[in-house]
C-alpha cells in the first residue's frame, strides 16, 4: 500500500546523495569527517538489530534508523566511486546500489508512512507480542505475522524479536489473530478465528520460545 511512496523517497533519497557525492569537494572538512563516521556508525548499529534480533521499542524509531542506515551507506558506496580506478569502482557502485530497491528492502522502509501504531500486547514472564499486517500484491493476498518479543526487565526501553508466526486471510481472519502463552509448556499458541463462510473454530499454530 505504501510502497510507490516508499520507492519514491527513496529515490529522492539516493538523488540527494549522489548530489553530495558529486560537490563532496565543497563539504567542509569537519562535516565531511562528521558523515563519514555517522554513516559507518549508522549502518553498524543497523547490521547489529538485524544480526542479533534486538531493536528499541519504538517502531518508529527503528524504521528512522533504518533510513539513516540506508543513507549511510549510500553515502558509503557513491564515495566509493571516487577512488580509482573508476571503470572498476563506478560498475561496482551501481551494483551496490541497485539491491536497494527489492522488496525485501523497501518492505519495513514502508513502514515510515504507515500511519496506524502496532500495540504491545503482553504475554506475561517479559514477553508480548504485536499483530503486524502486510500485503502481498503479486498474489493478491495479504494477512498477518503474530510477532512475539522479550523486553528485559534491565532494559524496559530493549526488545528482542523471539518468534514469528504468520496468517493469511485464505487460512482465516487474520485481523483478529491473537496469542496466548503457555508458560507451563514454554509455548505460545497463535490464535486465528475463521471467516463466518467456514466452519467454526480457529487456526492455532504452536510456537517454542526455545
Amino acid at each position: 500500500m505504501y510502497m510507490p511512496i516508499t520507492t519514491a523517497a527513496l529515490a529522492l533519497l539516493t538523488a540527494v546523495m549522489l548530489l553530495l557525492r558529486i560537490f563532496w569537494s565543497r563539504v567542509p572538512p569537519r562535516l565531511r569527517f562528521f558523515l563519514i563516521r555517522a554513516s559507518i556508525a549508522m549502518v553498524i548499529l543497523h547490521g547489529l538489530f538485524v544480526a542479533t534480533k534486538w531493536n528499541t521499542t519504538s517502531d518508529r524509531l527503528n524504521v528512522f534508523i533504518n533510513w539513516l542506515a540506508i543513507a549511510g551507506y549510500e553515502l558509503l558506496v557513491l564515495l566509493f566511486s571516487r577512488l580509482p580506478p573508476r571503470w572498476l569502482t563506478l560498475p561496482s557502485t551501481i551494483i551496490l546500489l541497485v539491491p536497494l530497491f527489492a522488496a525485501s528492502i523497501l518492505g519495513p522502509l514502508a513502514y515510515l508512512f504507515d500511519p496506524a501504531s502496532h500495540k504491545n500486547l503482553p504475554l506475561g514472564d517479559h514477553l508480548f507480542y504485536e499483530i503486524d499486517p502486510w500485503t502481498n500484491a503479486g498474489r493478491g493476498n495479504q494477512g498477518v505475522d503474530v510477532v512475539v518479543y522479550y523486553r528485559p526487565p534491565f532494559a524496559p526501553f530493549l526488545r528482542r524479536r523471539v518468534r514469528s508466526i504468520p496468517f493469511n486471510d485464505q487460512e482465516c481472519n487474520s485481523r483478529a489473530a491473537s496469542a496466548i502463552a503457555l508458560p507451563a509448556r514454554k509455548t505460545v499458541v497463535a490464535r486465528c478465528p475463521n471467516w463466518p463462510s467456514q466452519y467454526a473454530g480457529t487456526v492455532d499454530k504452536l510456537l517454542p520460545l526455545r
